[in-house]
């Protein structure tokens, strides 16, 4: 969970996700390179597919292994995986929706070993330009 484009900043401030109140707290830019986090407004929408994707892949990998370990010949088998694969899922909610958020940003920035002399890595429109145009008559725009 380390900066897509050098490897090195932090992508969370704190460093354990199990305190809720900080579970996706992250600076704007990587402290390492200067390259924004949130590309534009609203980019972290995408990553509950990336979640979920995670989610029932672990699902299938359980219900896989339940089923070759100890098999499923009753309801109540099948009922007794449903709910610990609903535990499962809740206690690591906190880490998926951290690395749902890695991988979704590592789809839109690339590593650069040149990091230092390169430009970092922007969508066309800008989170800043949004928060900082005056609302114009008739425009959507907060303001």
């Amino acid at each position: 969970m380390k900066c897509p484009r050098c490897r090195r900043g932090e992508m969370f401030t704190d460093p354990n996700a199990w305190k809720l109140k900080h579970t996706l707290k992250m600076p704007e830019t990587c402290p390492e390179c200067g390259q924004p986090f949130e590309l534009e407004v609203g980019f972290w929408y995408g990553t509950g597919y990336v979640s979920y994707g995670i989610s029932f892949l672990l699902s299938v990998a359980s219900f896989v292994l339940w089923w070759l370990v100890i098999g499923i010949s009753s309801l109540s088998q099948l009922v007794l995986w449903l709910s610990l694969n609903a535990a499962f899922l809740l206690l690591l909610q906190p880490w998926l929706m951290r690395l749902s958020r890695s991988i979704y940003v590592y789809c839109f920035v690339s590593y650069d070993p040149n990091y230092k002399s390169s430009p970092v890595s922007k969508f066309d429109y800008q989170s800043e330009d949004y928060y900082l145009k005056e609302k114009k008559p008739g425009s959507n725009l907060p303001g």
